[in-house]
Parts: structure tokens; C-alpha cells; sequence
């Protein structure tokens, strides 16, 4: 603008300006008459396609989702036809930042190692927000993962769900990554080494593996299985819905099931098809790991067994008894104390204080009162009578005089 007017001021026509700038004759001459320099005007905001979905996806980013993968499948299955980038460019202004560390890799051989850990998750039923649990194993090679919730992370329900995982993947790894869990370690001694509780040390030599335990504080040793339960708390708890623990662990296993088959970021392979390499060692047979699993309580007189907060009824004649308590995830079974035959297996009742009956569970019980016992007793009688006599009836009987 200051160009034009300096030629004009010279004594340029508009004509010859409009030829020398290049602009048209109006524009020449408006910008001659103009007392300030011209501004332009925000031009008009276009409808983008990625508009009506927007409240959807600022619903899911509170509920902590920010995969823009998960979130191009919800809202293209609302009718979305738009693409990724612009997806990408609405969500990073959201998405929270993180600082970056740097760590050493490790890559492992076939069938060499499979990382464990547990993970808290929190739900809200009603107003009320609970606390639950997730096993996650992870084989460092293929990366397949495995994942089970659970209400407890005792020792028990540890090789209970190490078993399921097993069985999942096909066979047993040569070492097992552990975090330096109270269920696995009980302490170290002066040598850093890990003293493993014992009821693990069985487990892992009847199973045929050997346990490891990552360094303390240093959460990177099993970066794998830490990175999948971040994969998984990103990508399937956000606005997850489930009726009971069942219902929940069909829905992981589920997931699981189409994360194994999509290629790994990392290995750029798909899971499933890497597990085939792995070439685990064989699963051995149950029954010679049953011993290790369930704990032991007694039978309450009127025939019920506490577990998890409920009572679950038994027949009544190992009322007194001690049993084993197995938990089978979505089931409760009750096994003699030598666990060699289940005397009941119950659906598991996730509502604490409920008291559950068995049908049949008084048939035959004697209804007459118990015997009483025997008891010591001890007899009173009258005192002896004693007959009075004369001191001369001893003197006589002695041979008498007075031998004084």
C-alpha cells in the first residue's frame, strides 16, 4: 500500500501503477483513497467432518482414551468418513503430555522369558468406586499377552492365573520375570539374592520353569508387560461396561484375542504368528500342581465355608472338617483337606455377606439331642458309727494289772 502511494505522490497515473504492480486499476485506486492500511478479514470457518463427532470423542478423551486408532473405529462406526490426521490434530491439543525416559533394551531368545505383573484398575458401581485387579503376562519374543481379573492377588490366585496363562500360550517358558511381589519373594538376603517363598519354589520346579526377579525399583527390567498394562489401561478400561467378573474377563480374553493378532509396533510382527516360534516346553499335568493350590479353612457347624466376605454351604457332615478353598475365577470349589476330590464347586458371588445353600445340604442329619457325655462323679455317704467301751475291756485284752 505504501509502494502505491509513494508512486502516485511521484505523479504516476493509475493507470501506469496498475501496470508497474501488477494489481487492478480499483484495487490501485482504493488503496490510494484508503487512510489506513487494509486488513484482512478471517475468512468464514469451513464445516469439518469430524464436527459432529467431537462431543463423542471429548466424552472418551475424560474417560481417559486417546488412542486415535480405538477412536477412528467408534466414530467411523457412527458414520464418520473423514480421515485420521484430522482426528489426530483435535486430540493432541488434549492429550497429556509425558516426558520421555531413556532405557537400554533387551531382546530375548525364543521361548527364553515371559514377564508378569500385577495392575489396579478402579470402577464405579452406582456411586460407590471399587478396586480390582489384573494379571498380566507377557511372553518377551512374541509379545502375546494374556490378561485375567481378579478380586485378590494372594499366592494362590497367582498360580492359579500363571496356569490359565500357560494353557493360553501353549506351554511353559524357560524363565518367569517377576516384580519383587510378596507372593514371590519374601526377602533378600546380604548377597542381594532373592529368597523365594516356598510354595513358589515348588510350583516353578513341578511346573518346570525358573522364576526371576527384576531389580528393585527399577520397573524397566520388565518393560514389556509394564508397557502392555499402560496398552491396556489406554485402550480397554476407558468406558469399559461389565455385569460381574465373569462378564469382564470374557470381554479381556476377547480383546486380547484381536491384539495378538494385529502387528506389534515394536516387532512389526503379529503375535500369534511369532507364538509358534516360541516352541514352549509342554504344560505338564495338572494334577501334580493341585496340592500347591487353595487354602486351607474349616466348616463352620451349620455347614458353611467362608471365603471372600460370603458363606458357601457344604453337606453337613464335614461340618468341623478342614477343607481347601480353590479359586477358580468365576467358581468356587471346596476340596477335601487331602485335595483329592471336590466336595462342592459354586458359581463365585461377588456381593459380600451373601450366604449360599447347596440343595440337599441337611438331608439325613440326625435331629434327636446329642447324647449326654459321661462325666466323673463322686458319692457322699454318713459317718461310721463307733462303739464306745471301758479302758478295763483293753487292759483285759492286754494280759491286765497296771504295769507301770
Amino acid at each position: 500500500m505504501f509502494f502505491i502511494k509513494e508512486l502516485h505522490a511521484q505523479g504516476f497515473s493509475i493507470r501506469a501503477i496498475a501496470r508497474m504492480t501488477g494489481h487492478d486499476r480499483k484495487t490501485v485506486r482504493k488503496y490510494i483513497n484508503a487512510q489506513t492500511c487494509p486488513r484482512y478479514k478471517p475468512r468464514p470457518k469451513r464445516p469439518s467432518k469430524l464436527d459432529p463427532f467431537k462431543e463423542y470423542l471429548l466424552v472418551r478423551m475424560r474417560e481417559g482414551m486417546f488412542n486415535c486408532n480405538v477412536q477412528s473405529e467408534e466414530i467411523r462406526a457412527q458414520g464418520y468418513s473423514g480421515g485420521k490426521s484430522i482426528l489426530k490434530e483435535f486430540v493432541a491439543q488434549y492429550r497429556p503430555h509425558r516426558v520421555p525416559q531413556a532405557v537400554q533394551r533387551f531382546e530375548t531368545h525364543p521361548r527364553q522369558q515371559a514377564q508378569v505383573d500385577w495392575a489396579f484398575f478402579r470402577y464405579q458401581d452406582g456411586a460407590r468406586w471399587h478396586t480390582i485387579y489384573a494379571f498380566v503376562y507377557v511372553l518377551s519374543y512374541s509379545r502375546f499377552a494374556y490378561v485375567e481379573f481378579t478380586e485378590r492377588m494372594d499366592l494362590d490366585t497367582l498360580l492359579r492365573c500363571l496356569l490359565n496363562a500357560f494353557d493360553a500360550c501353549g506351554g511353559v517358558p524357560q524363565e518367569v520375570l517377576f516384580d519383587n511381589m510378596k507372593q514371590v519373594v519374601l526377602s533378600r538376603d546380604e548377597h542381594g539374592q532373592p529368597q523365594w517363598h516356598p510354595r513358589m519354589a515348588d510350583f516353578a520346579a513341578l511346573v518346570g520353569f525358573r522364576p526371576k526377579a527384576c531389580r528393585s525399583r527399577w520397573a524397566q527390567t520388565k518393560g514389556r508387560v509394564e508397557r502392555f498394562i499402560r496398552f491396556l489401561r489406554e485402550n480397554f478400561w476407558p468406558g469399559c461396561r461389565f455385569t460381574d467378573l465373569v462378564d469382564l474377563n470374557e470381554q479381556v480374553r476377547s480383546w486380547c484375542g484381536k491384539v495378538n493378532r494385529r502387528i506389534h509396533g515394536t516387532t512389526q510382527a503379529i503375535p500369534v504368528q511369532q507364538l509358534a516360534q516360541e516352541r514352549l516346553q509342554p504344560l505338564p499335568d495338572r494334577k501334580r500342581v493341585e496340592h500347591l493350590l487353595g487354602e486351607v479353612r474349616k466348616v463352620s457347624r451349620d455347614g458353611f465355608v467362608s471365603w471372600e466376605g460370603s458363606r458357601y454351604g457344604v453337606p453337613w457332615q464335614w461340618a468341623g472338617s478342614q477343607v481347601v478353598v480353590k479359586d477358580r475365577g468365576g467358581y468356587v470349589e471346596i476340596w477335601t483337606a487331602c485335595a483329592d476330590r471336590c466336595i462342592y464347586r459354586h458359581p463365585k458371588s461377588l456381593v459380600k455377606g451373601t450366604v449360599i445353600h447347596i440343595p440337599g445340604q441337611y438331608d439325613g442329619i440326625p435331629l434327636s439331642d446329642n447324647p449326654r457325655q459321661w462325666e466323673p462323679v463322686a458319692l457322699r455317704v454318713t459317718a461310721p458309727d463307733v462303739q464306745v467301751r471301758p479302758l478295763s475291756a483293753y487292759e483285759a485284752l492286754v494280759g491286765g494289772g497296771t504295769g507301770w
